[in-house]
């Protein structure tokens, strides 16, 4: 990715410099506006539901930051010589996720493209003082992991026929779960560091986080909750995409992995999300009370999935328990 010259506006609070999830912008001393833009070609076949998916998926920044969403405009990618009865799905699928999240619809951009995209950008609001960064994990934390992985891994054998419907839904719950009530636990707990986990799997936003924060992210490999069938999809029936090795070679020398931890597994923490859940770093003396308002919100399968350690700085260490 093509590093630009920061900003030099001081009202930009955060900014691209640790990979974060949206920018802020401070507007007042009480008030600040986050930006964020996402879109992506169809990994369902139904258009409603891709619709849906797409506008969770680009709400989702908004929450990872603390922040509550406010206003989208869509973008989309349209084939004209696609049925229209399409483009009404997608959009509707849209409108509907937004007027779940209590926001607003105000316009959106279309151009003529040879293959269907669909996203939006969207606005939302935080107060200065409760901005959750991806950039704030502190040495003892314990790091919880909202939704289960393996999104890109279903949709993916269901495109290949490798899986039927019924295998699918699971993933496709999840991807229509808002982040939204996990967003609001972020700030009652008093999270040290949030974001949600999307394309660069969970390796790569943890390295991220491991970065940004100069910290070392310890994840118990056996603990992160997976979908059923995912390890069998990617041992037996050789389910493969491209991200894996990508966000491999994106953590880089960043990426400690123990010699037990079983291949498929490790697979399934580098394959990219789709409306993923988030990757929290709260205080070790909240993070059972977390976990536990959590799963009461919704979020079933949340887990603690490991910690935080001081060094070395800028790693994560995919941890398998020896005997």
């Amino acid at each position: 990715m093509a590093h630009l010259p920061p900003s030099a506006d001081p009202r930009l609070l955060v900014a691209m410099d640790t990979a974060d999830d949206a920018g802020v912008y401070l507007l007042t001393d009480d008030l600040a506006l986050i930006n964020t833009v996402d879109f992506f070609t169809p990994i369902v076949d139904d258009p409603y539901t891709f619709g849906a998916i797409a506008i969770a998926n680009a709400l989702s920044d908004v929450y990872a930051m603390g922040g509550t969403p406010k206003t989208a405009m869509n973008i989309l990618f349209w084939n004209p010589k696609l049925d229209e009865a399409i483009l009404e799905a997608v959009l509707r699928g849209g409108a509907d996720m937004l007027a779940q999240a209590g926001c607003a619809l105000v316009g959106g951009h279309s151009v003529e493209a040879s293959e269907l995209m669909f996203g939006a950008a969207v606005s939302g609001i935080v107060s200065p003082q409760a901005i959750v960064r991806n950039s704030g994990a502190q040495p003892g934390d314990r790091l919880i992991l909202t939704k289960p992985l393996g999104v890109g891994v279903l949709t993916t054998a269901a495109r290949d026929r490798k899986i039927d419907e019924a295998d699918l839904e699971p993933a496709i719950r999840s991807m229509l779960q808002l982040n939204d009530r996990a967003g609001e636990l972020l700030r009652q707990f008093g999270a040290h560091a949030a974001t949600d986990i999307t394309g660069y799997g969970l390796v790569g936003h943890s390295y991220e986080m491991a970065l940004g924060s100069q910290v070392a992210l310890l994840i118990d490999v056996e603990r992160v909750p997976l979908f059923p069938n995912v390890e069998e999809l990617i041992q037996r029936k050789r389910v493969r995409t491209r991200a894996p090795e990508r966000n491999r070679r994106y953590a880089g020398e960043g990426l400690l992995v123990d010699p037990e931890v079983p291949s498929a597994r490790l697979q399934a923490l580098l394959e990219a999300e789709t409306s993923g859940g988030l990757l929290i770093a709260v205080a070790h003396d909240r993070a059972e009370a977390m976990l536990t308002a959590l799963r009461a919100a919704g979020y079933s399968q949340s887990e603690i999935v490991g910690s935080v350690a001081e060094a070395p700085a800028g790693t994560v260490h995919l941890r398998w328990p020896r005997s």
